[in-house]
């Protein structure tokens, strides 16, 4: 019997589309599975590279989960055997595309009671769009049996740089002195490797569950960067809410309040991240049991070894 399997995706840059299309070729090469590959278009598409305020202007609506529409997707089946979605990190959260369609009525109707695989592609910081993801998995009824979670290749503070110069300029290597952006073509490559294991447990028709990914490294969770998450979802999720407010008085008031919150952003990063790494590693012995157990709930289902 036919196992049907159903990707779900959307990338800006195509390096997304890369990292998923290494996870399941070691799936397509067999007959007896069937893979689909549905690549979602908005209606309005974002452009690439991104003007500098248009990319900024969208975050309110990101964080708060309103996104723009996108074209409803067509599927071939009704019901699938294991659904993978693969999705990039706006604004520490689900790209809008990926929300619109968890978001939507017919994908309820295909994740309820269905295994769900996600697969992240992002700078560095995943885990509080994770948070929201397994939200909307939830509302859908799906069951997450496993993430896998690949970032960039540079540094924190040298990607701080590479990846916005990408998306605005549409340049990996935007400089001779910069690193190269995105993630490593190793990485990349190593996709193929859940893929096979995937592939394993379906030609033994093992059960698809938790442990599926579970010793295969598949996440790591960089404790310096939990913190810095919470204050920056929190910061997002009141200027969002606050920005979306002056939109409905004005564009204009939007816009000039949104400046503001620009520099106050690249104030915050360059001030609170250092700060609260280094408050954290002064209490890390006095709360090295609460960050192992944070570390294990975030790496859930796959785990970290």
């Amino acid at each position: 019997m036919t196992k049907k399997i159903l990707l779900v995706s959307y990338s800006q840059t195509g390096q997304l589309t890369r990292l998923a299309e290494h996870f399941i070729a070691p799936l397509q090469e067999q007959a007896t599975i069937s893979v689909e590959h549905c690549q979602l278009q908005p209606q309005t598409a974002y452009a690439f590279p991104w003007r500098f305020l248009p990319f900024f202007n969208c975050f309110p609506e990101t964080v708060h989960l309103k996104p723009a529409p996108i074209i409803p997707p067509q599927f071939t089946e009704s019901h699938y055997d294991l659904v993978i979605i693969a999705y990039s990190v706006w604004f520490l959260s689900p790209s809008q595309p990926i929300t619109a369609f968890m978001q939507s009525p017919q994908t309820k109707a295909i994740l309820k009671d269905t295994p769900v695989i996600t697969l992240i592609g992002c700078r560095n910081m995943w885990l509080q769009a994770q948070e929201k993801m397994k939200k909307l998995l939830a509302d859908c009824g799906a069951n997450l049996i496993g993430n896998i979670v690949k970032v960039d290749q540079s540094n924190d503070w040298a990607s701080f740089i590479t990846t916005p110069m990408w998306m605005l300029t549409g340049k990996k290597k935007a400089a001779s002195w910069l690193p190269s952006a995105g993630i490593a073509e190793s990485e990349i490559q190593d996709m193929a490797r859940f893929g096979e294991k995937l592939l394993q447990t379906l030609a033994q028709n093992s059960p698809l569950d938790s442990t599926l990914f579970q010793g295969m490294k598949a996440v790591k969770i960089d404790e310096k960067l939990m913190m810095s998450e919470k204050v920056g979802a929190r910061s997002f999720h009141i200027w969002g809410k606050l920005l979306i407010k002056c939109g409905q008085i004005s564009p204009s008031f939007r816009k000039f309040v949104l400046c503001f919150y620009i520099v106050f952003l690249v104030a915050m990063i360059l001030t609170v991240v250092p700060i609260s790494a280094v408050i954290k590693r002064l209490l890390k012995p006095l709360i090295q049991k609460k960050l192992d157990k944070q570390k294990r709930y975030f790496a859930e289902p796959s785990g970290e070894e």
